[in-house]
């Protein structure tokens, strides 16, 4: 991989924006960036494990705004997880990292007005075991 020849510093905004818009409805793959980046800097595991929890985290409170903002006399009765939501609160964004329906989590959070603190520190507790699960792999 010495072809590729990224610096630290650089590989580190990219994981950044990366993470950013992989958290949004964008299609992305910022664990396989995590894995690269990781594969080549080892001794940057702590920023690097922070840098894309920070920007998955960013990028789903982004979307939780996006949810927030919308009109509360819009019908959206048919939001995803809406129900899971109402029940479980904040906690269930534990799960924002997942494909697909972490987006969905993510909206009907803000749409629901759960509290922004709270659901950031879910999202991100969230977004951090998953990134912490491919670092370690990258690492052995």
């Amino acid at each position: 991989m010495e072809w590729l020849n990224v610096t630290a510093e650089s590989g580190l905004w990219g994981l950044l924006a990366a993470s950013f818009l992989s958290a949004t409805v964008l299609p992305g793959g910022s664990e396989a960036l995590l894995w690269g980046f990781l594969k080549l800097h080892p001794l940057a595991y702590a920023p690097a494990l922070f840098v894309a929890t920070l920007g998955n985290t960013a990028g789903g409170m982004v979307t939780w705004g996006c949810g927030r903002y919308l009109p509360r006399w819009q019908k959206l009765d048919t939001l995803p997880h809406q129900d899971r939501l109402r029940r479980w609160g904040s906690p269930l964004l534990l799960l924002a990292w997942m494909p697909l329906i972490g987006d969905g989590f993510c909206l009907a959070a803000g749409w629901l007005r759960l509290h922004w603190l709270p659901s950031c520190v879910f999202m991100a507790l969230g977004k951090l075991a998953r990134y912490w699960l491919v670092a370690q792999g990258a690492l052995n």
